[in-house]
Formats: structure tokens, C-alpha cells, sequence
């Protein structure tokens, strides 16, 4: 029972006797599996992502709310103004062996007062999709969140981007439900899919991630051994409408 009932016999919220409430996320590095995730620099990392990101057909940006852009100075600009921000707080995803970056994601909807944050803007190249490096980069940055007391992590995305909602679950993140007519995106429509790990659940997906990310898990040829999702899918929350 996640619950306690008042004098009235109402249900009410558990009591966080231990909690405190973290800090806003510091722009640090965290590094580890070949990954780094750097707080992001236009001028470090612009030329770099720039680069990973002309490798993609434009399928990438469907679901984003930026770009595509049509050449360098457009793509500094953007990354200009999104560098210097604290919410959202974005880094760079670099492979460490060669030093470039083939991705960006970020900290965002930063709520210290209710221990919840989100990461999202997730722009990933063709390079770092489906990777043993991205996954490392969200080991890393979701680590972060729960060492620094945080009780919520969320993943938000539009409920049509079916690769995105798979990456959630795969992650450990557990499907909330969709926001209807959450937003409008490039003038069309946008229902918001919801995903979330919260405090609780980290300990075991912490382990799990460990434990695919070890490099006994993978091949010579770098072929996972065991899919994240198989690992992952038992952590998975299935939420009861009725509990109450």
C-alpha cells in the first residue's frame, strides 16, 4: 500500500521522512564505456555535430521540435542560443576513443522542490542510434539524477514516435499513459507519451544497466550477447488505474 489514511479515513501521500531536496543539476562531465557527456559548447562541439548530423536523410528531426537546418550558420545559431542555458541544460554525447560528438540530450523541466526532472531534446545521429555509446550516455546522465537525490526521472515524447517509446522501455523507463492534444508541433497535433524511473526502481535498473553495458556482453564483433529490453522488460511498472 502506497498509502496512508487521515483521521477522515481519506487515502493520503506516504510521508518522505528522509527526503531533502537536491540541487539543480551542476554542468559537470561524466565519462565511462567509451562515453562522454560533456556540458555542451558551441564551439567545441558545433563542427563535430554538425558533421554526425549531415549524415542523416532528415527522418531524425520528424519528431523533434528543431531543425532540420538548412546550412552550418543556421545549425551555430540554434546551438548558440540552446548552449547557455540552465533548463534546458544540454550536453554534448561524445565517443571518447575519437573525441567527437554525435549527440546531444538534455536536462529539462528541473523541478528540485518535487525531486523530479526530465531529460529529453534528444538528438542522436545516424553514428550514435541504436549504440552501446548511447546507452552509456543515459546510464550516465540518469545516474546523476538519482546521486543527487532526485525521486523522478521522466522521458516525454510524441506518442507517434514509436522508436522513441521502445528506447524508453528498453531504458527502464515504465509507460505512464499519453497526454491527448498535449502541444502543437510544427502546426500539427502532438499527444505527449509519458515514461518515468522513479527513486525506488533504481537500485535494480541500475544493476541491470551494469550488467548489459559489461563488455562480456558483447561479441568480438561488438553484438550484444543479451538484449537491454529482456533484461529491462521485468522492472518495467504496470500501473493499476484501480488501486484505489
Amino acid at each position: 500500500m502506497n498509502y496512508e489514511l487521515n483521521d477522515f479515513y481519506q487515502p493520503i501521500g506516504l510521508p518522505l521522512l528522509d527526503w531533502k531536496m537536491p540541487v539543480s543539476p551542476p554542468k559537470t562531465v561524466f565519462s565511462g564505456w567509451g562515453c562522454r557527456v560533456e556540458p555542451l559548447q558551441f564551439e567545441k562541439h558545433g563542427a563535430s555535430l554538425w558533421q554526425a548530423f549531415s549524415q542523416d536523410d532528415g527522418r531524425m528531426w520528424t519528431y523533434l521540435t528543431s531543425g532540420p537546418f538548412d546550412d552550418f550558420q543556421a545549425f551555430d545559431t540554434w546551438l548558440r542560443r540552446v548552449a547557455g542555458q540552465d533548463d534546458p541544460q544540454f550536453y554534448a554525447i561524445l565517443d571518447a576513443a575519437s573525441g567527437a560528438a554525435l549527440g546531444l540530450a538534455s536536462y529539462l523541466r528541473i523541478d528540485p522542490a518535487a525531486g523530479s526532472i526530465e531529460v529529453g531534446w534528444l538528438h542522436f545521429s545516424p553514428a550514435l542510434q541504436g549504440t552501446r555509446l548511447a546507452t552509456a550516455a543515459m546510464l550516465l546522465m540518469m545516474e546523476n539524477v538519482f546521486a543527487l537525490g532526485y525521486r523522478r526521472y521522466e522521458w516525454k515524447c510524441n506518442a507517434l514516435n514509436a522508436p522513441s517509446r521502445r528506447a524508453a522501455q528498453r531504458l527502464g523507463f515504465s509507460f505512464e499513459g499519453v497526454f491527448r492534444q498535449a502541444a502543437v508541433n510544427r502546426g500539427r497535433n502532438r499527444d505527449t507519451a509519458w515514461f518515468s524511473v522513479i527513486d525506488s526502481e533504481w537500485p535494480a535498473l541500475r544493476d541491470v544497466l551494469y550488467c548489459w553495458l559489461a563488455e562480456d556482453n558483447f561479441d568480438a564483433g561488438g553484438q550484444q550477447r543479451r538484449a537491454l529490453s529482456s533484461l529491462t522488460r521485468p522492472l518495467l511498472s504496470r500501473l493499476d488505474e484501480g488501486e484505489l
